[in-house]
C-alpha cells in the first residue's frame, strides 16, 4: 500500500455523485412528488440550519467499493483519493445550495472518525511500525484491518447505535504528536469550492473516555490524566484551523449523555478551561447526541469556558428540554436537534417547529440553530434512489437528503418564511401513516399482550445438556463456525439475476444447493463437529428474515455503514409483524440430509432484528419486539419438527440495544431477554439451542446473558483482547456451553495453530472444558475462502492437540 497521507488529495475535479435533496409538495391528497434543488443556485440567505454530520458512503456505496478495490491491489491510492474528494464536494455544494448554514467538515473518514483522532494524535500503538511523519493509509488501514503480521486494534460498538469505532490503545509512555492534518486539509478544500464549513472534531474528553489501556498496562490506569498531553495537538489544531479562516468549530462530547462520575465531569470543565485561550476568536459549539444529557453533566456543559453554542438530541433526549427550559445560559446559541439522525421517519414539522418557538421564547430570538439530532451516518442516503420502494410507504419516509430539507424548512419556518406547501404535504403524510390499515393487524397485536408467562424451559440448563450429549455425542471442545461462509461474486450474482427473474426457480435452488454441499464437504473435510450450511442464499441476516415477515419494507440503497466499507441495509418495520408461512425449514432440512454430522439452524433472533432494522415509532419497541419474537418462535417449532437439532438464533445486537442511562437499562434487559426466551420456550430437550454476540462490551450484562437461558452462546472475545474472559476471573458460574472467539474473522490475518491453542487454554483457566465450545469471534460471510480455510484449519488442529493433552491429564 502507498504511504500517501490519508490526507492529502487529488485534484478538485468533476462530481463523482449527484445528490438530490428532496422537497415533498402535495398533489391531490396522497400523492407526492420531489422538488429538486437546482445544484448551482445561489440561496438567498442561510438560515440558522445545521447538520451534525453525514454520510460517507456515498448514496450508491462508492466509497465502499473504492477502498475495497484499493485493498484488493486493484486501484491506486490517488484513485482512492479522488472517489473520496469527489463525494465531499457534492455533499457540501449540495447542502450549501440546499441553505444550510453550519456546514459540517472533516466529518468524511476513510474508516472511523475516531481512528482519524487517534491518526491526528499520532497514538499508534508500537506494533505497526510506525515511525512519526504524517500517517499514511499503510499504518492507518493496518489499526482499522491489521495486516498479515499483527492484528487489528479492538472494534466496539459507537454507543447504542450499530456503528463500529476502532477503540485507542494508550498508556502512560505513549508519546504523542500532530500526526493528520485531515481536518485542516478538509476544510481548506471545502473553502476552495466556495463552502465555508464548521470543523468537527472528537472531543479531548470523549476521545480520552472512549479509550482503553494499551496491552501491558495496568487496567486502572487513570485514562484522564492523558488530557494534558493531547490538549497541545488539539491546540494545534485549532490554531491551524484558525489560520485557515475557520470560524466555528464543533466539538463533538457525546460521553455527556452518560452516568459520569465527579472527576470525569471536572475533566471536561480542565479540559475546556485549557482550550480558552486558543478558541478564543471562534465560535465553538459542543455537541451531544443519542440520549438525554444527565442534569449534572448538563451544568459542567453550560458552564464551559470559551463555548459558544451546545448542541442536544431532543428525539431521543426529551428531558433535556426541561433542563434547558429551568435555564440557559444568557447569550448562547441552542443547536436544537430536532431531525431524527437514527430513523428514517418523516418528521412531523407542525411538532417540530412548536417545540422549537418554545425554545425561542427561553433562548431568546435568533439564538436558536435548527439541526439534526446526531450526524446523519446513522441513516440511509438518498430516497430519490428508491424508485421501487411502495409510493405510501415512501410518502412516510425522510433519508439523509430529505433531513437536510427538513432542518431547513423548520429553519425558515422559525424566521417566519413558512413554506405552507412542504408543511401541507409534511401533514398529509403524517395523516396517512396514522390512519393506513396496512399498519395495524389486530390478531398480532392480541397474541403479543404477554402478560402471563415468563416463557422459561421447564428443565434446566444441565440437565438439558446431558441429554443433548447423550443424543450427539460431541468431543469434548466441539468445534463449529458460527454461520455464515465467505459469499463469493458469483454467489452474488446467482442470488441478483434470480431476484430480477433472469433464471428460473430450479436453476436457483440447483446452484443453492451445489453451493451448500460445497460447504457441508468442506467443514466434514476439516473435521468441524457441528456443521453450518453457509447460509448462501442470504443477503443479510436481518434482511432475510424482514423480507418473508409480514410489517417490513425495503429499500435497494438504504445502506448505512456499519464500520469501514462494511455496510448494512436495515429494513424498515412499518407494522404489526408476523410470519406468512416457513423461512429457513426447506434450505436447513436440505443441509442436514447432506451430513450425519449436526446441522445447525440458523435464525436472527427479535432483539436483533429490531435493533438493526429502522422501526415504527408509532408504538413502544419492546411491543414490536415481542411481535418479532411470536413469528420466530413459530419458525423455531417448524425446525425441530424437520428434525434440526441444534438451532441457533443470533442476538448479535442485544447489547447495542442497552440504554445509555443506567436507570433505563433493566427495563430494557428484561422485555430484550424475555424476547429471546420467547422463540424457543416450547422445543424438547434435546434440541439445542445456541446464540450469537459480537462486538460490544459484555461483561457488564453476563447476568442477563445467563438469564437468555440459551444451551449454548458463542460470543465475540479475541478483538476485544479477551475482555469477556475477566468476568469469569472475578467469580462469575456459567454452567451452559460457552464458545469465546479464538480468532478475528474481521481481519484478513491466519491465526496459528499455536496462537489458537493459547488462547483456548486461557479460556480453560477459567471455563470448565465440558461447557468450553471451539469457534471464531463471527460468521465468516466476508472473508474469503483462501483465508477461511487455513484459518479454520488451524482451528480444528488446534483443538484436537488440547483434547489430546487434556486426555494424557486425566
Amino acid at each position: 500500500m502507498s504511504q500517501i497521507s490519508i490526507a492529502s488529495l487529488a485534484p478538485v475535479s468533476t462530481l463523482l455523485v449527484s445528490y438530490s435533496f428532496s422537497s415533498f409538495s402535495l398533489q391531490g391528497r396522497k400523492s407526492l412528488t420531489f422538488l429538486r434543488f437546482n445544484l448551482h443556485r445561489a440561496t438567498s440567505r442561510a438560515m440558522a440550519s445545521h447538520i451534525v454530520g453525514y454520510p460517507r458512503m456515498g448514496p450508491k456505496r462508492e466509497l465502499k467499493f473504492a477502498l475495497e478495490s484499493f485493498w484488493d491491489g486493484k486501484s491506486s491510492a490517488k484513485d482512492l483519493q479522488k472517489v473520496a474528494e469527489d463525494l465531499r464536494s457534492s455533499i457540501w455544494k449540495q447542502m450549501a445550495d440546499a441553505g444550510i448554514k453550519y456546514i459540517p467538515s472533516n466529518t468524511f473518514s476513510y474508516y472511523d472518525q475516531v481512528l482519524d483522532t487517534t491518526a491526528m494524535l499520532g497514538a499508534v500503538p508500537s506494533r505497526y511500525g510506525w515511525n512519526g511523519g504524517e500517517i499514511g493509509f499503510d499504518t492507518y488501514f493496518s489499526m482499522a484491518r491489521g495486516n498479515a503480521s499483527v492484528p487489528a486494534m479492538e472494534m466496539t460498538k459507537w454507543f447504542d447505535t450499530n456503528y463500529h469505532y476502532i477503540v485507542p490503545e494508550l498508556g502512560p509512555d505513549l508519546k504523542f504528536s500532530y500526526a493528520s492534518h485531515k481536518a485542516v486539509i478538509e476544510y481548506k478544500e471545502a473553502k476552495a469550492l466556495g463552502v465555508d464549513t464548521v470543523p468537527v472534531l472528537v472531543g479531548p474528553v470523549s476521545y480520552l473516555l472512549l479509550s482503553k489501556p494499551a496491552k501491558g498496562v495496568e487496567k486502572s490506569f487513570p485514562i484522564l490524566s492523558l488530557i494534558s498531553k493531547i490538549l497541545p495537538i488539539y491546540k494545534q489544531v485549532v490554531s491551524e484551523l484558525k489560520e485557515a479562516g475557520a470560524t466555528w468549530i464543533q466539538f463533538d462530547e457525546p460521553s455527556l449523555i452518560l452516568d459520569l462520575r465527579s472527576h470525569e465531569l471536572q475533566a471536561f470543565s480542565h479540559a475546556y478551561a485549557e482550550l480558552e485561550s486558543s478558541l478564543s476568536g471562534l465560535n465553538i459549539l459542543i455537541e451531544t447526541y443519542f440520549a438525554d444529557v444527565p442534569p449534572e453533566a448538563y451544568k459542567t456543559l453550560t458552564a464551559l469556558k470559551g463555548v459558544n453554542g451546545f448542541g442536544f438530541d431532543l428525539v431521543r433526549g426529551t428531558k433535556t428540554l426541561d433542563l434547558i427550559k429551568g435555564g440557559f445560559p444568557s447569550g448562547k446559541y441552542l443547536f436544537a436537534g430536532v431531525v431524527d439522525g437514527r430513523n428514517i421517519w418523516a418528521n412531523d414539522l407542525v411538532a417540530s417547529l412548536s417545540t422549537l418557538q418554545s425554545l425561542e421564547g427561553v433562548v431568546g430570538k435568533n439564538k436558536v440553530v435548527v439541526s439534526t439530532s446526531c450526524s446523519l451516518l446513522h441513516t440511509a442516503v438518498d430516497l430519490l434512489n428508491e424508485t421501487k420502494l411502495d409510493k405510501e410507504i415512501k410518502s412516510w419516509l425522510a433519508f439523509a437528503a430529505q433531513k437536510v430539507v427538513e432542518v431547513n424548512a423548520l429553519a425558515k419556518a422559525l424566521s417566519g418564511h413558512k413554506d405552507e406547501a412542504f408543511f401541507s404535504a409534511n401533514a398529509a403524510a403524517q395523516a396517512s401513516r396514522r390512519s393506513s390499515p396496512r399498519v395495524t393487524n389486530e390478531a398480532v397485536q392480541k397474541a403479543a399482550s404477554l402478560k402471563d408467562s415468563d416463557h422459561r424451559r421447564a428443565t434446566n440448563v444441565s440437565a438439558r445438556l446431558d441429554a443433548q450429549q447423550r443424543k450427539m455425542n460431541l468431543p469434548i471442545l466441539p468445534t463449529t463456525t458460527i454461520g455464515s461462509f465467505p459469499q463469493t461474486m458469483d454467489l452474488r450474482r446467482v442470488r441478483r439475476e434470480f431476484k430480477a427473474n433472469k433464471i428460473s426457480e430450479d436453476d436457483y435452488v440447483k446452484a443453492i444447493k451445489e453451493e451448500i454441499n460445497k460447504v457441508v464437504k468442506l467443514q466434514e473435510e476439516l473435521d468441524l463437529d457441528v456443521l453450518v450450511h453457509g447460509e448462501p442464499e442470504r443477503n443479510d441476516m436481518v434482511e432475510y428474515f424482514g423480507e418473508q415477515l409480514s410489517g417490513f419494507a425495503f429499500t435497494v440503497n438504504g445502506w448505512v455503514q456499519s464500520y469501514g466499507s462494511r455496510c448494512v441495509k436495515p429494513p424498515i418495520i412499518y407494522g404489526d409483524v408476523s410470519r406468512p408461512k416457513a423461512m429457513t425449514v426447506f434450505w436447513s432440512k436440505m443441509a442436514q440430509s447432506m451430513s450425519s454430522r449436526p446441522m445447525k439452524g440458523m435464525l436472527t433472533g427479535p432483539v436483533t432484528i429490531l435493533n438493526w432494522s429502522f422501526v415504527r415509532n408509532d408504538q413502544p419497541r419492546f411491543e414490536t419486539c415481542y411481535q418479532i419474537a411470536l413469528a420466530i418462535k413459530d419458525e423455531v417449532q417448524d425446525l425441530e419438527k424437520a428434525g434440526i437439532t441444534v438451532i441457533q438464533i443470533d442476538e448479535a445486537a442485544l447489547r447495542e440495544g442497552l440504554p445509555l442511562r443506567k436507570s433505563e437499562q433493566a427495563f430494557y434487559l428484561e422485555w430484550a431477554v424475555h424476547s429471546f426466551r420467547i422463540t424457543n420456550c416450547g422445543v424438547q430437550d434435546t434440541t439445542q439451542i445456541h446464540t450469537h454476540m459480537c462486538y460490544s462490551n459484555f461483561n457488564d450484562i453476563i447476568h442477563s446473558i445467563i438469564d437468555m437461558d440459551a444451551d449454548v452462546i458463542t460470543i465475540e472475545n479475541s478483538r476485544s483482547d479477551e475482555k469477556l474472559l475477566s468476568v469469569f476471573r472475578e467469580g462469575v458460574k456459567y454452567g451452559a456451553g460457552i464458545g469465546p472467539g479464538v480468532y478475528d474473522i474481521h481481519s484478513p490475518r491466519i491465526p496459528s495453530t499455536e496462537e489458537i491453542a493459547d488462547r483456548v487454554n486461557k479460556m480453560l483457566a477459567v471455563l470448565e472444558s465440558n461447557i468450553l465450545w471451539v469457534n471464531p469471534d463471527c460468521g465468516l460471510k466476508t472473508r474469503k475462502y483462501t483465508e477461511v480455510k487455513p484459518a479454520l484449519s488451524n482451528m480444528v488442529a488446534a483443538a484436537k492437540l488440547l483434547r489430546t493433552q487434556l486426555a494424557h491429564v486425566r
